[in-house]
């Protein structure tokens, strides 16, 4: 940063940014059209996590999901059953399942992530506020941030979504 940001404005920007990349998402998913209007939200956000984060265990997608393991079962049962994800067996731990991408599942994941793409990129076409260098500004930032090893929340901060 070229100058120091006081404490409370870096909560303040903060927490502005996770309320509207929130607000983006919702946004940008309300208006694709197109497959990712034909796979349920929480499909996509699921076979973007197993992208993510695979070859995963069912235990390890509910821990980053925050839900349950029969909850994510069945999350991923129902990715299977469509042929976007496939459970093998764990050679680390015969008691648990891997789950990776189908190519079918890398198609969809793609697919829906063009067509989000564009609905953003339709959006800064029309903003004469913003142009691609502050689109790359933002990336970096972002980037910058997931980059960062994931830190546990402290005992004291509270949990959950804003």
């Amino acid at each position: 940063m070229h100058q120091a940001i006081a404490e409370s404005s870096l909560e303040e920007l903060s927490a502005e940014l996770v309320l509207y990349t929130g607000r983006l998402v919702r946004a940008i998913t309300r208006q694709a059209v197109g497959l990712s209007t034909q796979v349920p939200t929480a499909s996509l956000r699921l076979l973007s996590q197993v992208d993510e984060l695979g070859p995963v265990t069912i235990g390890a997608l509910a821990a980053a999901d925050r839900c349950s393991q029969p909850t994510m079962s069945a999350g991923v049962q129902t990715l299977c059953d469509r042929g976007w994800a496939l459970k093998e067996p764990n050679p680390a731990d015969a008691r648990s399942s891997l789950v990776t991408l189908t190519e079918a599942g890398r198609t969809i994941l793609t697919g829906a992530r063009r067509e989000r793409a564009a609905v953003v990129a339709a959006r800064l076409r029309t903003d004469p506020h913003h142009d691609e260098q502050d689109l790359a500004t933002a990336v970096a930032v972002l980037r910058g941030l997931l980059d960062q090893p994931d830190t546990a929340p402290d005992d004291d901060a509270p949990e959950g979504d804003a």
